[in-house]
């Protein structure tokens, strides 16, 4: 599966410690996060991430580009609820795109756990008849 790791500034800690706890599952996986996130969970873990830029600078909506394209599964976005974001409509965007081709996405701590744990016990492969079913509409067309 692919997942994307994303976390606002006061956020990174937790977002640290959620892949510390959670390396053995997410080893398992191809993982991707914006500039800073994926460059401090990488140092933190050792764990193979696919860095895109920072949230701000387009990262998001690259994110988004893979969601829109099918090519995302799971998406952790640990975000900071108290302080304004000056990329708000992208996050917006992002989270919109999730709700529209059924990817799930978790937006704290408690949601997070529950994704990874339900990754882990393989209730998202779902995602990949989801995949396959599309390949297979694109090659009839």
């Amino acid at each position: 599966m692919n997942i994307a790791l994303i976390a606002h500034d006061k956020k990174k800690p937790d977002m640290i410690n959620f892949a510390i706890a959670y390396t053995e599952i997410l080893k398992g996986h191809r993982l991707f996060a914006t500039g800073t996130t994926g460059k401090k969970i990488s140092e933190a873990t050792g764990l193979n991430i696919h860095r895109f830029r920072s949230g701000p600078l387009g990262g998001d909506q690259q994110i988004g580009a893979l969601i829109a394209t099918n090519e995302m599964d799971l998406i952790i976005f640990l975000r900071d609820p108290l302080t304004a974001q000056p990329h708000e409509p992208d996050i917006i965007a992002l989270m919109r795109l999730c709700d529209v081709y059924q990817v799930p996405l978790a937006t704290n701590l408690g949601g997070a756990e529950i994704l990874i744990r339900a990754l882990d016990e393989g209730y998202f492969n779902w995602r990949d008849i989801l995949k396959e079913n599309e390949k297979n509409d694109k090659g009839n067309e």
